[in-house]
């Protein structure tokens, strides 16, 4: 064997064993499961084919409603998220006074954990907006989680206010990487600042916006401790995404075979949606 192959499976046979132990086997394995009846807890495993797919299809309501709510949300999320995000990168990349602390600063929600996140807006939409709601008699502020409106704004405020500062780090090695001479370029020429930005910046960042799309539409499809630790899903189920209502299957009614056969349409249709979105950025690119 060439010394450059011994290199290259040096570096990669390890992760892709772990690849292997972690992802596909259980995987395979949860596949499984989503055929049997199985509760999780007795050793009597029975096979019932496909019949946890069509109860799926044909009678549950409320997984068709969490993902429903899932879809709409991870649309306005990854809009939100991105907007902000590269709006945040233009002002920490541009020449304003500390910069350096903006970017810490914004960035420091992602470094916090989803359940402490969302227990903290918990208060601040419980406590604090029903002590304004108290003092001012302003109806907007008051009872934010138990109304169906105001509780999908809170649990959107929450995800875009923790992803917003990582997207922004995307986008700004993207616009550090713009060669300077361009930009000077078209300051010469007269472009105002809007003109660089829509035909220089925008352009040169699409890159970045593939990856950040992707990234942030896999993970508000895939948001699980935000949603139980803000909402638990609630005022009567309206806030309940597709992993909360995939773990309440298996783990609160015990029916660990149909919250298999969940996760197993949960993961094509994210697969599905996320080769879809990089198929057609890709293509934009190109086309700019």
């Amino acid at each position: 064997m060439k010394k450059s192959n011994i290199g290259f499976w040096a570096f990669v046979l390890p992760s892709f064993v772990f690849f292997v132990l972690v992802v596909m086997i259980p995987a395979v394995w949860g596949l499984g499961y989503s055929l049997t009846d199985w509760n999780g807890i007795s050793k009597e495993v029975h096979f019932v084919g496909v019949q946890n797919y069509i109860r799926i299809f044909s009678q549950d309501k409320d997984f068709f409603h969490a993902f429903t709510f899932t879809a709409v949300f991870a649309l306005a999320a990854v809009i939100g998220v991105n907007v902000i995000g590269f709006l945040l990168a233009l002002l920490v990349t541009s020449k304003a006074k500390c910069t350096t602390f903006m970017r810490g600063a914004f960035f420091m929600p992602n470094l916090i954990g989803g359940i402490l996140l969302g227990f903290t807006w918990q208060f601040i939409f419980v406590q604090a907006f029903g002590a304004i709601a108290n003092a001012t008699g302003w109806k907007f502020f008051a009872n934010w989680l138990s109304d169906t409106k105001t509780s999908f704004w809170g649990l959107l405020i929450l995800v875009i206010w923790q992803l917003a500062g990582y997207m922004m780090v995307i986008y700004i090695a993207q616009i550090q990487n713009i060669p300077d001479s361009i930009i000077e370029a078209a300051e010469i020429d007269g472009a105002s600042y809007f003109q660089r930005l829509k035909h220089i910046v925008l352009p040169l960042v699409a890159p970045a916006f593939t990856i950040g799309l992707f990234l942030s539409l896999t993970t508000c499809f895939k948001l699980y401790d935000q949603n139980l630790a803000l909402t638990n899903g609630g005022p009567f189920n309206s806030t309940e995404m597709l992993a909360l209502n995939i773990y309440n299957s298996a783990f609160k009614y015990n029916e660990l075979g149909l919250a298999q056969a969940k996760a197993v349409i949960f993961l094509v249709t994210v697969a599905a949606i996320g080769l879809t979105q990089l198929y057609f950025s890709k293509k934009r690119e190109v086309e700019m």
